[in-house]
């Protein structure tokens, strides 16, 4: 069952996996307001921003509060639970 397809969906599912992550870490963060020039902060608004900000273009602040989030992770879901059938079945 170590086929080169299988292999690339488990590393795809750490990836997003990875990503869904530190979104939550990001959201958490903003509940804080954390230093911006800290280096943590900086390198996980790096890894999410190109997932974030697009979102944050289409979609309003629903009462106040940034909603993308939530949205990006149920996104991440959602293709996680379709990588198998988008690879064939594996």
């Amino acid at each position: 069952m170590n086929s080169p397809m299988h292999m690339f969906i488990e590393f795809a599912g750490l990836i997003l996996n990875g990503l869904a992550i530190a979104i939550l870490i990001r959201a958490l963060l903003s509940w804080f307001r954390p230093d911006p020039r800290n280096y943590f902060v900086q390198l996980i608004v790096k890894i999410t921003d190109p997932i974030l900000r697009p979102l944050e273009r289409v979609i309003p602040p629903l009462g106040g509060f940034d909603i993308t989030p939530i949205i990006a992770i149920v996104l991440i879901q959602l293709v996680l639970g379709a990588l198998p059938m988008l690879a064939g079945g594996y």
